[in-house]
């Protein structure tokens, strides 16, 4: 019946500490409001300066259709797909945007070669934009009276500049001079080149040629030979293209750039190139196979020619013998047949040079072959029954009919091609050329970089004043402690070097505990830390006379404090005293007592408790008289299991009755509850609690724990105290701490 007042009691501070947090978060914040105001409006006001000066950026868009492709050669279905293409949006994606096409058009409109005016920093881009020419020529008025920069309507047209390629990527200054004039300087304002406008300037490492140049004499311009790779994946990248719609084979194009005309340029010839590029790719199929028939064409006229002047000769030799209506019958199927054989070989030639002999395709064509081959065997043997006389005027009439057929079927094959060649018109196509909308720039998104540049100075205002706060939320005087009822025994002050034997303030734990190699009490044992351990040896005599033993548990509310720093020192100063004393390691987590020794982990007190080893076997000398060590041993995936074993009550009977003074190490009692069950066979128990980090709340609890444990807790250590000219007090609230084996 008593747990449920209990639980109700928990539940009330819990939601009372929860209201306390965020009324101290909003008062923080309160305090601060001519802050948070001031740093908003900082960033409203950049915000608006950089969406008024910031370039727009304007989209020019193209749309191109792309058409399935069958057979690119009208009329020639029966040569068993010779010129099959298929063509789909995201292949021609892929090739509109390949580097050969890119890069063609860099080549042609010398986008590598970037040249532009030098504007007046912050106001120049804005005035050179809004400057609107009455008449064709004119430039804007001077501002300031500087001279050197582009104040509106300069331009300039630069056909060629050639640089080593050590200066690649380089910036040049081009100068306007009188009397159309230019001169090129490095960064050293050295003059490289000079000569007129149109005219190629050169010497033994650059080469200028300016095309046209409309600005007043002494305004500079800003020349640069971009890296020609670089500038085509740049363009690559630049350059969307995407498919409208599934298969519907509209591809849009886009490219955007803060001068509209340039992105119409760029689009434009990009997509002329790929048009043309597509018209090429498909009748250089159609030349693959003209060429190839021009080459058989030849050697079928010699067979004809040769057809010929045999049957010729024979019929004369005969005396002009005729076929006879039967042997005509034939002649006639032979001859269709002996076409359609060779039409066969010639399509397996063709095919011959575009798959492997395992290719169904031309499997397909040696099965066609074979198959009409068969049907020519048994014709030739219904020759074998004509008489001797009309079986040769067959033989000799068919190879002239045959080579006649073929020549004549290649012959218009042959046109059929050239026609074809040059009428090819391909499978893409422009439907609209690009075009930009210069009354609407995509970017910048005005009224979104307001809203979220106001946003972000608002968030960064309240996040600064947050981690301000957050700084100094740790107890910094030791009289808040004492003010709840915790007696402080002694305060240690902040060692730079505790600082470097432990890592307190910087580095992990981790990785102070790899370069401890050595007990501050030892190298330094005049230090103030250890002459406050020495005050805090002192108290402790005392408040042990009552104690039921001689055993003292030092824990802490969270890691980072330096219980295993006052565990290992107080334990050295001790045992300086003249008193036999032992250290036990009870962080069976993440314990690394055995750094500060010089030890191992090995043998120590997981070992114990788990029967494995016995007390003789797990304790281990130090390099200090008097005392001894117990390591935390191997970790185990029980450790507070191991603990409420009968082997710990053992083990502090034992040591009780050896020892003048026991120390036991501990992990932070709000991160586990070992503490707890250690506290439970001690005799004294002591709360180690950092300066600036540890807040009052966090130490109540972390009292309150121990208490339901039916522990009393003696005092507090406060560690790692630093001299200030005055205290932040910290934010009271609940705190939790994840606690994992290394």
């Amino acid at each position: 019946m008593s747990a449920q007042p209990t639980t109700k009691k928990t539940d009330n501070l819990a939601q009372q500490a929860q209201e306390t947090d965020l009324m101290a978060l909003f008062g923080a914040l309160l305090d601060r409001k001519y802050f948070i105001i001031g740093l908003t409006a900082l960033f409203m006001f950049v915000g608006v300066v950089y969406a008024v000066l910031s370039t727009p950026v304007y989209q020019a868009t193209a749309m191109i259709q792309v058409e399935d492709s069958g057979s690119s050669v009208p009329g020639l279905d029966d040569m068993a797909g010779m010129f099959e293409s298929t063509s789909t949006a995201v292949t021609e994606i892929e090739l509109l945007k390949s580097r050969s096409v890119i890069g063609e058009a860099v080549d042609t409109l010398k986008l590598d070669v970037i040249a532009e005016p030098n504007l007046f920093p912050f106001i120049g881009s804005r005035s050179f934009r809004k400057f609107a020419p009455i008449n064709d020529g004119d430039l804007a008025e001077l501002s300031f009276g500087a001279s050197s920069y582009a104040w509106g309507g300069e331009t300039i047209d630069v056909f060629r500049f050639d640089v080593p390629k050590s200066a690649i990527g380089l910036e040049f200054t081009l100068v306007a001079l009188d009397n159309n004039g230019v001169a090129l300087l490095n960064d050293d304002g050295e003059q490289i080149l000079k000569g007129k406008v149109g005219q190629e300037l050169t010497n033994s490492k650059f080469s200028l040629t300016v095309r046209t140049l409309h600005a007043r004499p002494g305004t500079e311009f800003t020349i640069t030979r971009q890296d020609r790779l670089n500038t085509i994946l740049d363009l690559q990248t630049a350059i969307g293209a995407s498919e409208k719609g599934k298969d519907s084979g509209i591809i849009n194009l886009n490219l955007q750039s803060d001068n509209p005309s340039y992105a119409e340029r760029v689009l434009d010839k990009v997509a002329a190139i790929y048009v043309r590029r597509n018209v090429e790719r498909n009748s250089a199929e159609a030349q693959k196979s003209l060429e190839f028939l021009e080459v058989q064409l030849p050697e079928i006229k010699k067979q004809l020619e040769f057809a010929e002047q045999r049957f010729n000769d024979y019929q004369i030799k005969r005396q002009s013998i005729n076929i006879t209506l039967e042997t005509q019958g034939v002649l006639e199927q032979v001859v269709k047949l002996e076409t359609k054989l060779q039409e066969l070989e010639l399509k397996r030639l063709d095919m011959g040079r575009k798959f492997k002999k395992d290719h169904p395709i031309y499997q397909g064509l040696v099965e066609q072959i074979s198959s009409v081959n068969e049907q020519r065997k048994q014709l030739v043997g219904e020759v074998g029954n004509l008489p001797e006389t009309q079986q040769e005027l067959l033989r000799l009439k068919r190879d002239v009919e045959v080579s006649n057929e073929i020549y004549t079927m290649l012959l218009g094959k042959t046109q059929e091609l050239d026609i074809v060649r040059a009428g090819t018109v391909g499978n893409v196509r422009i439907i609209d050329s690009a075009e930009v909308n210069t009354s609407k720039p995509v970017k910048p998104k005005k009224a979104l970089i307001v809203v979220m540049a106001t946003m972000l100075g608002g968030m960064l205002a309240i996040a600064i004043v947050l981690v301000q706060k957050a700084m100094h939320r740790g107890v910094e005087d030791p009289n808040e402690i004492e003010a709840i009822g915790l007696p402080v025994y002694a305060s240690v002050p902040y060692s730079e070097n505790q600082n470097k034997l432990m890592g307190f303030s910087k580095s992990s734990k981790a990785k102070a505990a790899a370069k401890a190699k050595s007990i501050l009490a030892i190298d330094n044992p005049a230090d103030l830390s250890i002459e406050a351990l020495r005050s805090l040896r002192t108290s402790l005599h005392f408040a042990m006379m009552e104690a039921k033993n001689n055993i003292i548990a030092i824990s802490g509310p969270s890691p980072g404090v330096g219980k295993s720093f006052i565990s290992v020192n107080l334990a050295a100063v001790l045992a300086q005293s003249g008193k036999k004393v032992l250290i036990i390691d009870a962080d069976m987590r993440k314990g690394y007592l055995q750094t500060q020794f010089g030890l191992t982990s090995d043998d120590g007190l997981s070992d114990y408790l788990s029967g494995r080893l016995n007390l003789q076997q797990v304790t281990k000398p130090s390099k200090i008289e008097g005392l001894k060590v117990i390591t935390r041993g191997q970790i185990p995936p029980n450790p507070s299991e191991l603990l409420m074993h009968s082997n710990f009550s053992k083990l502090v009977d034992e040591v009780s009755k050896a020892y003048d003074l026991v120390i036991i190490d501990t992990p932070p009692i709000l991160a586990v509850t070992d503490p707890a069950i250690v506290s439970a066979h001690t005799g004294t128990t002591l709360l180690v609690t950092r300066f600036g980090q540890n807040h009052l709340r966090e130490i109540e609890l972390t009292r309150n724990r121990f208490e339901q444990n039916g522990i009393d807790v003696k005092g507090v250590v406060f560690n790692g105290v630093v001299k200030k000219a005055s205290n932040a007090y910290g934010l009271y609230g609940y705190y939790n701490y994840e606690y994992k084996s290394d």
